[in-house]
């Protein structure tokens, strides 16, 4: 079965991601530079980005011009870092005038991602800028000796639309890979005869988390584990000793965003190595939080972008023992992973963000939300809008999908977003 899933994904990615092998090609022959040969290289991807965006993109165009920076005729580091951040709500705003025209790309991929407190950002993402970050994401698989075609274990999320899902299994079957988006202990057992011939864990680390407790007394042998990769949820130290434990390996973490790409991949010696072919990083000096500068993003781009999460760098300094001298994210402190408590069951509270996506395309309703959760099997949700019938029972109908033992309230006209500090789609009070 190797080779035929290794067939079908060179088969599948010629036809969708024709440019993925030029840039592994290339990834892979640059990983090993200097730190001064990466730098240059960075450099000069951030100028031609910058030029680009002020060339064709109205809104950056305008922010360049209200700094007097341009980047055509007198580029400089220092005068590109006094144009203002760019925020998610910018994204989301200036939409259209961030787009540059899609005239200019034979293939363009139609992108969504939410906010933190529920906001919707939906974009365009070019073919090579997409082909990109997933061969990002395969010269990290190849530290690992692992490789896309890989059999997975994915824990991620999916839509309850019937079409979609469908659509679904046979993007999942065309890469090798089953999912799970449940804390269900019942589901979470039955994978027990599928787990020793996985060859790659991904996704919420909180729920590989939970699938090395159920596991721990069960004696599985991984004897065909490559990786364990943990994504969009903070990996606590505790994580990585059950994993050790059962899966014979640590959570390894990926960093990245939707709209960013992929930021930083660990190496098997526990650096996150920051991605510097494809993402330019800052540091705000006031609260720490990273500053990111997407260099592929022709479609979409996002200068200067200030992505929410606070971060830990190494000094200049360090060095790490695996040989590659491209720059190192100790922690990403601020990106935690809260869990939503049911009476009997937890949940991931990225699930908030699967209920109020799959009622926007499926009903084409933009509902702003924060969740609260006071009291162990009770949750609160506060929207901004009003509550009318038909949104109670679009919200109810859709949770009883996901959640199985929890009592849901719903509060309107709550202005949440005027709470200072990052907004976040989900708070727990609970200690």
């Amino acid at each position: 079965m190797g080779q035929f899933h290794k067939w079908l994904f060179f088969k599948g990615a010629k036809r969708r991601n024709p440019s993925i092998f030029q840039h592994y090609t290339s990834l892979k022959a640059t990983e090993n530079l200097s730190f001064e040969e990466l730098n240059e290289l960075n450099q000069e991807r951030l100028k031609a980005i910058s030029i680009f965006a002020f060339q064709h993109s109205p809104f950056y165009k305008r922010r360049f011009e209200e700094v007097g920076f341009n980047p055509i005729d007198d580029w400089s580091l220092r005068g590109f870092q006094t144009v203002p951040y760019t925020e998610k709500s910018d994204l989301i705003q200036f939409n259209d005038d961030i787009h540059t025209p899609a005239s200019f790309f034979e293939k363009r991929f139609f992108v969504e991602t939410s906010g933190t407190s529920g906001e919707i950002l939906t974009f365009h993402r070019d073919e090579s800028w997409d082909s990109f970050n997933r061969a990002a994401i395969w010269r990290g698989y190849s530290w690992y000796n692992a490789t896309p075609w890989d059999r997975k274990l994915y824990f991620w999320g999916y839509n309850t639309a019937t079409l979609k899902r469908l659509k679904l299994r046979l993007l999942d079957f065309s890469v090798n890979r089953f999912r799970l988006f449940d804390y269900d202990p019942a589901k979470l057992k039955k994978l027990e005869t599928s787990l020793q011939e996985v060859e790659i864990i991904e996704g919420y680390s909180s729920m590989i988390y939970e699938l090395a407790c159920l596991m721990e007394d069960k004696k599985v042998k991984f004897d065909q584990l490559k990786l364990v990769k943990g994504t969009s949820e903070k990996v606590f130290a505790h994580y990585q000793d059950i994993a050790k434990k059962v899966y014979g390996t640590k959570i390894t973490n990926e960093y990245g965003s939707t709209e960013s790409g992929i930021i930083a991949f660990e190496c098997p010696q526990g650096s996150m190595h920051i991605n510097m072919e494809g993402v330019f990083v800052e540091q705000d000096p006031e609260d720490l939080g990273i500053v990111v500068t997407n260099l592929q993003s022709f479609s979409f781009p996002s200068i200067r972008y200030k992505l929410g999460d606070q971060i830990e760098l190494e000094p200049s300094s360090f060095q790490c023992s695996c040989g590659m001298k491209s720059p190192v994210i100790r922690e990403v402190t601020g990106r935690i992973g809260k869990k939503i408590l049911g009476e009997n069951r937890n949940y991931p509270s990225l699930t908030l963000y699967y209920i109020f996506k799959n009622i926007y395309f499926n009903q084409g309703l933009k509902i702003d939300f924060q969740a609260h959760q006071y009291e162990k099997g009770k949750l609160q949700i506060w929207l901004k809008e009003p509550i009318t019938p038909d949104i109670e029972r679009l919200i109810f109908e859709e949770s009883k999908a996901y959640f199985h033992d929890l009592e849901i309230s719903l509060i309107e006209n709550h202005n949440f977003r005027e709470q200072g500090g990052k907004l976040r789609d989900f708070i727990s009070h609970l200690s």
